[in-house]
């Protein structure tokens, strides 16, 4: 068909190269030394079917099967557990509603996380159909594939210059690269990158989500244990290498940078945990932030630009990015090569970029 610039090589990026790979020849521009380098390599690293707004469970639906069984399956089991405390009633009945977990007895909720506050803990509800995601071997799974088509995945090319003139050239790590279709997958700096094409940016803003890795309370073996997330997820908790990671799950509206964790927050976060759990917090290993970026409406940008032919999007993905993969990169493709989008058509339509025009 032809040939294909993506400017991003976290999830968004190396996803849409995979898609996109047996149509023509793509390549991705990764301005860090590595993939994955910012939002992508914090990520929390979930498949739960139920997190999202419906369109985003579309994608989650319709991800699923790709996660169960590519390189052998890139899922495995972890659960999830929501608590809540005694005044966290309404946050708990709308969590219940959304994602659709049973609830539990507050017994049943500390056989499976020993450290659980049956004092703290007034409601609870749990799932096993939750599951860890190896993001590591799905970013390379899906760059092989690029690679496996003659495409070539670059690290160390930022973004300096774009310009247009019948197709696209952008100047990156002092090489030239053209191609005739753009792809803007660049992350929290996905709307300067239109700026740069001179396209008008979308009003996508990164919001900040801090981690805190602990070692297992009391020293316990967790790796058993469920994520356990907060009610209304104001923290959660996520066991990890024989760790815990522990986040206060906020919002942050941030400009796009190598983010770093707040001490306040982190200890606003931990305190939130702590009011749960019989086993306090004596130490902290080590903390990090990563960047989480939303359209106003939360939803995806998936599409072509309304205003400039062969400038497409793929940004927006929130904390959704790395489960939804699979679906949203083919969806893209699809807008991309003209084939048959395998979404209905009233999700393929939510992420198009026209509706924040």
């Amino acid at each position: 068909m032809g040939d294909f610039l993506i400017i991003g090589g976290g999830i968004a990026g190396v996803s849409a190269g995979a898609r996109l790979a047996p149509h023509g020849r793509v390549t991705v521009l990764e301005a860090e030394g590595g993939l994955g380098y910012h939002t992508s390599g914090r990520s929390a690293a979930m498949f739960e079917e139920r997190y999202g707004k419906p369109q985003i469970v579309a994608l989650n639906e319709a991800s699923r099967e790709h996660h169960m069984t590519v390189d052998g399956g890139l899922l495995g089991p972890r659960g999830l557990m929501i608590v809540a405390g005694s005044d966290e009633a309404g946050l708990f009945e709308a969590d219940l509603a959304t994602m659709r977990l049973p609830r539990i007895s507050i017994d049943e909720a500390a056989a499976l996380v020993p450290v659980l506050d049956t004092g703290a803990v007034a409601a609870a509800a749990y799932h096993a159909d939750a599951w860890d995601i190896d993001t590591d071997r799905l970013i390379q799974t899906f760059a092989r594939e690029v690679r496996a088509h003659g495409g070539r995945v670059l690290t160390g090319k930022a973004v300096d210059g774009i310009a247009r003139d019948g197709g696209w050239r952008v100047t990156a790590g002092g090489e030239s690269f053209e191609a005739e279709v753009l792809v803007n997958a660049a992350g929290a700096w996905a709307d300067r990158i239109a700026e740069m094409a001179g396209i008008p940016p979308l009003g996508l803003t990164p919001l900040r989500r801090s981690m805190a890795r602990l070692p297992a309370p009391g020293g316990r073996d967790v790796s058993a244990w469920p994520m356990v997330m907060g009610a209304g997820e104001r923290w959660y908790a996520k066991p990890d290498a024989g760790k815990l990671l522990v986040s206060p799950a906020e919002e942050d509206p941030s400009e796009p940078h190598d983010a770093w964790a707040d001490d306040m927050v982190i200890a606003e976060g931990l305190a939130r945990y702590e009011a749960m759990v019989t086993e306090p917090v004596t130490r902290v290993e080590t903390t990090w932030a990563g960047l989480r970026t939303f359209a106003p409406d939360r939803l995806m940008v998936i599409g072509p630009d309304p205003g400039l032919p062969g400038f497409f999007w793929c940004a927006g993905q929130g904390g959704f990015g790395m489960q939804t993969s699979p679906a949203a990169s083919a969806c893209l493709a699809a807008h991309v090569t003209g084939a048959a989008q395998a979404l209905p058509d009233d999700v393929v339509t939510a992420f198009l970029p026209g509706r924040l025009r």
